[in-house]
């Protein structure tokens, strides 16, 4: 996320503990006791450790952990669901935890919905009416209601089935009146507690995409909850990854893969397919030395060339717009011909890709030819760096051997 950003949601060392001795065990904590040695001595069970992180608004930030982690107890936190026993929480720069209960019930009802892994859907009530009961309780009138309520039936994808019962719905289509039912109520913030981990594969995969067209659309802040890495990355804009109530690290998909914090992080996605998340602004050397198309001739594209020690160099024309490549062997041709410019041994036909183009969408770029991929902007064509085709092949992992080995003699052709 980018610095300009705002913040939506701010979490200051958010504590909960489960036991009769709290406060006991939070002096505990606090001077650095280990988690079993405060249940040892005070029966009480750390489910969050001093969670520090900010939700920017628009975004979905998802909090995953194993199963015990504590994810669940610390997004129930961020409503007061679970009453957190130290920290704050501030959303619009008020603390949450210091609401009174009348305040809570506004925030809850409409500024901060949830939805939950089970249903939640009351069954003798259609999904019309399910959907809407959250505007029925807020006291909304019934013509409003079933305007927005069909209105997020529609979004979600269940127009035509709003005089339809739960029952008769499958999995996927009640969870989506769920998630219908938090978007009727307009709330600034959608708290989602692995919504989709009760569904079946192909179902829940349907959703996924469900809620990222959505996003698309509402641009919603969202707190996704889940244990499995594989929709962490697919859904959200930046992961918190949980051990034993505490958060190891926070950051985008490609941080985490890249540069993980732990051994436990490093151990818990070391079976991601790394190609599919890498992109090219992650791999690219930038700042390249460049040749100007009419500015440099040949001798000046080989001054440069043995400057930098490389035999493939970038051509930019005027605008800085990328053109393509000029080659040591074509340089040194045209030299020997008292050639002035270098438009003859111009190649053109070079792969380009944008910053966000993973490394699974760049292999296919370079079995063809030697050169690195210039990373260019989508706008203007102007070049970002440059990324070399032995990059490419060692972060494409899951290759067999046989074609890592000819991706890998290509690129030392270079």
């Amino acid at each position: 996320m980018t610095d300009n950003k705002k913040i939506k949601l701010s979490v200051e060392d958010l504590t909960l503990i489960f036991g009769k001795r709290k406060k006991e065990a939070l002096a505990m904590l606090n001077q650095g006791v280990s988690k079993e040695e405060i249940l040892r001595k005070t029966k009480c069970t750390i489910g969050v450790n001093k969670a520090n992180f900010e939700v920017y608004e628009g975004e979905i930030f998802v909090v995953m952990g194993l199963s015990g982690s504590g994810k669940s107890t610390l997004i129930r936190c961020l409503n007061r669901l679970n009453e957190p026993t130290a920290g704050k929480v501030f959303f619009k720069d008020h603390d949450i935890t210091t609401a009174n209960n009348k305040e809570l019930l506004q925030t809850r009802r409409n500024e901060m919905s949830m939805v939950f892994q089970s249903f939640g859907l009351l069954p003798h009530r259609t999904i019309l009416e399910n959907a809407t009961f959250g505007l029925e309780l807020r006291g909304d009138p019934k013509e409003q209601r079933e305007e927005i309520g069909m209105r997020v039936l529609e979004t979600v994808g269940l127009k035509g089935y709003e005089a339809h019962f739960p029952g008769e719905m499958s999995g996927g289509m009640q969870q989506r009146v769920g998630l219908a039912r938090a978007l009727a109520n307009d709330t600034d913030v959608l708290l989602m507690d692995e919504a989709f981990s009760a569904l079946d594969p192909l179902i829940k995969s349907d959703m996924q995409d469900e809620l990222l067209q959505i996003q698309s659309k509402l641009h919603k802040t969202i707190v996704f909850i889940t244990h499995d890495l594989d929709e962490a990355i697919k859904i959200g804009d930046r992961i918190a990854i949980m051990k034993d109530g505490v958060i190891e690290q926070i950051g985008t998909a490609e941080e985490i893969l890249s540069n993980p914090a732990s051994e436990y992080i490093e151990a818990f996605i070391d079976k991601v397919d790394r190609k599919t998340i890498i992109t090219a602004e992650t791999l690219m050397f930038r700042k390249p030395t460049i040749v100007q198309f009419r500015k440099d001739g040949p001798k000046g594209a080989i001054r440069k060339m043995r400057s930098t020690g490389v035999y493939v160099l970038p051509v930019e024309d005027e605008s800085r717009k990328f053109l393509g490549y000029v080659h040591l062997k074509d340089m040194i041709k045209l030299a020997r011909n008292n050639e002035k410019t270098i438009e003859k041994a111009l190649r053109v036909d070079v792969p380009s890709v944008h910053r966000e183009y993973t490394v699974e969408e760049m292999i296919p770029l370079i079995s063809d030819n030697s050169y690195p991929v210039a990373v260019v902007d989508r706008k203007n064509g102007r070049l970002h760096g440059l990324v070399s085709q032995t990059s490419i092949v060692i972060e494409a992992t899951s290759y067999n051997d046989e074609e890592v080995s000819k991706l890998i003699e290509k690129a030392n052709e270079i």
